[in-house]
């Protein structure tokens, strides 16, 4: 049982936009990061994708550090993808990263809907290209792609496996659990009308959930965790271009001070989140085939997320990891 827990075991990270503090202050330095995430003692490595001219900077404290840069990650639109995905897995590759999430737009270059066998055509080609450098791309569920239409998840990773190609993603569930009991969310893509039908069901308690359904078809290879509840808040303190306020998809983990959150915190409002880890990790370790191998928190500053927030982005990142970690030892002492 040693072995396979050795084999088996969960690197956790961080993803690097979420090293800061308040929305205000200004991002730190790369090497002000690194020292950040070695100095917290639960993190084994960070989480990102680097513009060319940070990456000599992202090797370099890498190595000072001991801190390994995993996974990295971007976003594609079909017609245009190809170049970036082989620059990314380039910057992949010199970093030593072997996990490069991946968000798919939901429309391509041309205007028109990404289609199943788009998706299924894009997904094959990233995974090809990506073998050419040690890079497996791992696409994620996410609002504005096309997985935010959760039920054609499961259809294009059919369609990926009947062309003999192993089905890989990056599980980040704040976007399935913050749609529930939120009307207007279920609006977006008819989700309401397939909840109603009973063909999608969110709720982790629920034996026959979305989120499982993926797990247990193994296609879990990367995890980002950033905390949410169901009906989550919006970010009244962020809007977009167009004059809406941002959606709402990051919950504190830890109880934020007074006014650093714009909403009365409940800790008990986070068990729907917190299930979903929880059985990940379990089918992890009781799955000889999972490839999970790390998970990576993701607590940003961004207008859906955390833009403008008063509570600390890396500290919600540090205790989300504390939680993560004596999470994943009662799994294994139960087991």
């Amino acid at each position: 049982m040693e072995d396979c827990f050795f084999v088996l075991d969960l690197k956790f990270g961080i993803q690097t936009n979420g090293i800061k503090h308040t929305y205000k202050d200004p991002m730190p330095d790369v090497e002000t990061r690194f020292r950040m995430v070695k100095e917290s003692g639960v993190f084994d490595y960070v989480d990102k994708t680097p513009e060319i001219s940070e990456v000599k900077d992202f090797k370099k404290y890498s190595q000072k550090y001991g801190l390994p840069v995993r996974a990295g990650g971007w976003f594609y639109e079909i017609g245009n993808h190809r170049d970036l995905l082989k620059n990314n897995f380039e910057i992949a590759r010199e970093l030593g990263s072997s996990i490069h999430n991946t968000q798919i737009l939901y429309t391509k270059s041309n205007g028109q809907l990404a289609t199943d066998l788009d998706i299924k055509d894009t997904y094959i080609e990233a995974y090809e290209l990506g073998s050419k450098y040690g890079v497996t791309p791992c696409f994620e569920i996410h609002v504005n792609m096309w997985s935010e239409d959760f039920l054609r998840v499961s259809r294009v990773g059919k369609l990926v496996e009947n062309e003999g190609v192993e089905f890989n993603i990056t599980l980040d569930h704040s976007h399935v659990i913050f749609k529930i009991n939120n009307p207007q969310e279920q609006k977006k893509y008819n989700i309401d009308k397939q909840i109603n039908s009973g063909k999608l069901v969110l709720d982790p308690f629920s034996e026959d959930n979305i989120v499982k359904e993926w797990i247990n078809f193994g296609w879990v290879k990367h995890c980002h965790a950033r905390s949410v509840i169901p009906n989550n808040p919006l970010n009244i303190y962020a809007k977009h271009p167009d004059g809406t306020i941002g959606r709402g998809i990051q919950y504190p983990f830890q109880k934020p001070k007074n006014n650093e959150y714009h909403e009365k915190w409940d800790v008990k409002l986070l068990e729907p989140w917190k299930e979903c880890i929880k059985t990940l990790m379990k089918y992890h370790l009781q799955d000889k085939t999972s490839k999970l191998r790390q998970i990576s928190t993701e607590f940003i500053p961004n207008t859906d997320y955390g833009e403008g927030c008063r509570y600390s982005l890396f500290e919600q990142g540090v205790e989300c990891t504390k939680w993560m970690r004596k999470t994943w030892k009662k799994i294994k002492e139960k087991f």
